[in-house]
């Protein structure tokens, strides 16, 4: 069971962002004025993360990629906001191929779920038509970040609460608190590998964007650089916006 939740944690990692969350992770879309969007993902593991949990499947006489794109499209595909996911393994370590997304606003919204503990809770996107440009926002924190996960694959959370990561207990731990605890229960190297890893976002938005809160843009592009220790920690909450006309 342990192997499994190992396992579901990369897919965690791949996805909790509309998009993919990994050790290495590339994403480039476009947002359309209706709300839907289509994204084009690329992922891979780093090398010591890769073995660590190859070996681990190695022990328990399990076969496979370590990252299974077929699993991780069946999470995907039965996400809220999601039309479709088409993905494929490049390595056994890697996936990439394409999302559309029906309406940005819904992606993994709690309203839009049928368990009964989430209902009522807000997305952690919001989506806004101004006259003939819009916005779009971006909150993960301490209080949505559990169900998010929820949502995206139940069976996650057990296994975070077992890592004890704040992204699913809360507790108030920083950065630092956090690495030092992967460290003792894995090694260094993981924890190295955990400290440089990014989620990289290119997305071309329905008109010319005039403002980017914590990216970078020109024309119809925004940018944006997303640590996944952040993401896993939560610190302080995770925060973007985008404004187009």
């Amino acid at each position: 069971m342990r192997l499994f939740f190992i396992k579901r944690l990369m897919i965690l990692i791949c996805l909790c962002f509309a998009l993919f969350i990994s050790c290495e992770a590339r994403i480039d879309g476009s947002l359309a004025a209706d709300g839907s969007a289509s994204l084009t993902v690329n992922m891979s593991l780093y090398t010591r993360m890769a073995a660590l949990i190859q070996n681990l499947f190695n022990a328990a006489g399990q076969q496979g990629n370590v990252l299974d794109s077929s699993s991780v499209a069946r999470s995907m595909s039965s996400a809220p906001g999601i039309a479709s996911v088409t993905l494929r393994n490049t390595s056994p370590a890697a996936i990439s191929g394409q999302v559309q997304i029906s309406q940005i606003g819904d992606f993994l919204s709690a309203a839009a779920a049928s368990n009964e503990a989430a209902r009522g809770e807000r997305g952690f996107i919001t989506f806004e038509r101004r006259g003939t440009g819009g916005r779009c926002g971006i909150n993960i924190d301490r209080n949505n970040g559990e169900t998010i996960l929820a949502l995206l694959s139940p069976q996650i959370t057990d296994y975070l609460n077992a890592l004890m990561a704040p992204v699913v207990t809360k507790e108030e731990i920083s950065k630092e608190e956090y690495l030092e605890l992967i460290t003792a229960f894995y090694n260094r190297n993981i924890t190295d590998e955990i400290s440089r890893s990014n989620i990289r976002a290119s997305i071309d938005f329905p008109g010319n964007v005039t403002g980017s809160a914590g990216g970078t843009f020109s024309g119809r592009r925004a940018v944006f650089t997303i640590p996944l220790l952040d993401l896993l920690v939560l610190e302080t909450p995770i925060r973007y916006e985008v404004t187009w006309n």
